[in-house]
């Protein structure tokens, strides 16, 4: 058992209807005040944002009802990260599972696996123990304590990042492998010009009493700590009776009680069918032929490979029941089959889901914000000068996204 109490979060319902009373709640300028505080005014829309159950445009546009904002005001540009790191995986592909160039030690000094302490929230640094046991209680973590957690592991303990952002992703209620990957990249300077590094100074500074780190070993100078990244022995922490918590257990299946059936042919035979994936969760599209038939999917062969623990299962099949009375769940040979059986299939595109969806159906972009940039951009900086390049207002990027969604362009 543990003594240490989570960072308090508000629960997150999985319904639009939850996710709209956020986006009202936005205030972008206190947002842009205290965003990197832990107690700050962040908006938790990021498990909504990840689902599909509201598009960065929807989010924009109902803050900017109630908010007047400019295009480079930091709530727009903190939107632009997660469309940044989608604009990296669309052009890199898995690529980004791998380190897009060297960090500071050469990928045979970093650790293939994540230690017992660490996966316990039993290290003995305050800050990572308690990023651990909010994670697990709450399925969801602070950015500035993402990038704690991510950045001791790795220039700490040299662990692999991938390896890292591989645990975290499981229990992530938000997980989403392009902005969770490619953070990681950030941090342990695989993927930006140099590491992030933080120490215990920065902690007290943005976090409650409980997560402050005095006398550990972020409690150093950041001349200290450079070098210690670029020190290719592990610094453990030495063996103690501390108290910890039990890691959750990572599923590849949907829960029992969120009733599934094997893909069958004669679900389908000569329909119309719309696909409905974990990641596209939103309204049904109005625009469906009459009698199309609207399938929940699970794939197997993607969560074998990703598990989830089961507040995200949950979260996730909730949503996906409230919009359709059928899922399936099964491997791709198995869909695939059942699928060839329709009139027509289609779906949101979706790259967590590739190159699968595209075998079976005809994919709809999904929403964008922002418009397409090509080639890949080699930072978010220049991502972001010729993504919003003579976009004059907030009016014109939405004016932008709808012409995009109406079109498909984009």
């Amino acid at each position: 058992m543990t003594n240490r109490t989570p960072l308090a979060l508000p629960p997150l319902v999985p319904t639009r209807d939850a996710a709209h009373r956020r986006i009202v709640a936005i205030r972008p300028s206190e947002y842009a005040r205290s965003r990197n505080h832990l107690d700050g005014a962040v908006t938790g829309l990021s498990p909504y944002l990840t689902h599909g159950l509201v598009s960065l445009a929807e989010v924009l546009r109902g803050a900017a009802a109630r908010h007047p904002m400019k295009v480079g005001d930091k709530f727009v540009f903190e939107l632009g990260w997660r469309a940044y790191f989608h604009h990296v995986w669309a052009h890199r592909g898995d690529a980004i599972f791998a380190s897009l160039h060297e960090g500071p030690l050469p990928e045979s000094a970093y650790r293939r696996e994540v230690p017992a302490d660490l996966r316990e929230g039993r290290t003995g640094v305050a800050a990572i123990d308690q990023a651990v046991h909010t994670l697990y209680a709450s399925g969801t973590l602070h950015n500035h304590a993402r990038m704690w957690l991510a950045s001791y592991a790795v220039h700490v303990r040299k662990i692999h990042w991938c390896v890292a952002a591989d645990w975290l992703y499981g229990h992530l209620l938000d997980g989403d492998l392009a902005s969770n990957h490619l953070s990681w990249q950030w941090v342990a300077g695989t993927g930006s010009q140099k590491p992030y590094l933080f120490n215990a100074e920065n902690v007290a500074r943005h976090a409650p009493p409980d997560w402050h780190s005095p006398g550990s070993v972020i409690d150093a100078g950041y001349e200290a700590l450079e070098a210690l990244a670029k020190n290719p022995e592990p610094v453990d922490p030495p063996e103690a009776d501390r108290p910890g918590v039990i890691e959750p257990t990572l599923s590849a299946t949907p829960p029992a009680d969120h009733v599934c059936k094997a893909p069958a042919a004669a679900d389908v035979r000569g329909r119309e069918v719309w696909l409905v994936h974990p990641w596209s969760l939103g309204e049904l599209p109005d625009d469906l032929p009459p009698q199309t038939i609207v399938i929940g999917l699970w794939l197997a062969d993607f969560h074998r490979r990703r598990p989830w623990n089961a507040r995200r299962w949950d979260f996730v099949a909730t949503r996906m029941a409230a919009l359709t009375p059928l899922r399936w769940h099964g491997d791709a040979a198995a869909i695939g089959k059942a699928l060839s059986a329709a009139k027509r299939v289609r779906c949101i595109a979706e790259p967590h889901l590739e190159p699968w969806l595209s075998n079976w159906a005809t994919g709809r972009p999904a929403p964008a914000l922002f418009p397409p940039v090509d080639p890949c951009c080699e930072s978010f900086s220049q991502w972001w000068n010729r993504s919003t390049a003579g976009l004059a207002s907030v009016a014109t990027l939405l004016a932008h996204a709808d012409r995009a969604d109406e079109d498909g362009r984009y």
